[in-house]
């Protein structure tokens, strides 16, 4: 990992976080699986929900390590870790503390999901990212919800059989309130499979609400 990295991370070192920004985006590439999986080890920490020090070091490195990836075009080779650390935010409160107040997880969660799912058009990539973000539909944060399903609209359109196996979760947050209707039910008629699925489970929507 990258010396630099390895001072802010290991050290959660705020006054030299801004540093980062002003090293190439080529010079850091390599220490980005690394400092993921560092920074999934500080915000599974006991503390860190109420450790303002540490929330800030992890959003400004993850601001960083986001921006290197789109720039290096980077994200196949280091997919694995930001789901990994994408993951790692269901283990915990994303439901928010106020009107507009986000949880620190919740925030991770909303920071790292464009950089992933904004590569709708890489299977490789969606077929690591679709299992877990199906898992965000369910966790009471609406905000995130309704992003999610922008970029699952997306993601249906290219690729829609990786969404095949996740289609009772995804109408159950639709007939919840959780996800628009029209953003990823017009999508899914793009594919049978799925579609045909959609059907059988709007017909039984009672059941589906009564077991969710």
């Amino acid at each position: 990992m990258h010396q630099l990295f390895r001072l802010v991370l290991g050290q959660k070192d705020l006054s030299r976080a801004g540093d980062l920004f002003s090293l190439d985006d080529s010079e850091i590439e390599d220490s980005l699986t690394e400092a993921l999986e560092q920074i999934k080890i500080i915000s599974s920490s006991s503390d860190y929900q109420t450790n303002n020090n540490d929330q800030a070091v992890v959003e400004i490195c993850i601001t960083r390590i986001t921006t290197a990836i789109r720039e290096t075009e980077s994200i196949e080779k280091h997919a694995k870790a930001l789901v990994g650390l994408w993951d790692s935010c269901l283990e915990h409160n994303l439901r928010p503390f106020g009107k507009d107040e986000d949880t620190p997880h919740a925030k991770i969660a909303s920071d790292i999901m464009s950089c992933i799912l904004q590569n709708y058009n890489r299977p490789p990539v969606m077929a690591l990212a679709i299992p877990i973000a199906v898992k965000f539909l369910h966790r009471g944060n609406k905000e995130l919800c309704r992003n999610m399903s922008n970029y699952l609209s997306l993601a249906a359109i290219t690729k829609a059989d990786l969404l095949a196996d996740h289609t009772e979760v995804i109408v159950k947050s639709i007939l919840q309130g959780m996800v628009p209707k029209l953003s990823l039910g017009t999508c899914f008629k793009r594919h049978l499979k799925v579609f045909s699925s959609i059907c059988g489970l709007w017909r039984a929507r009672p059941r589906v609400l009564e077991t969710s």
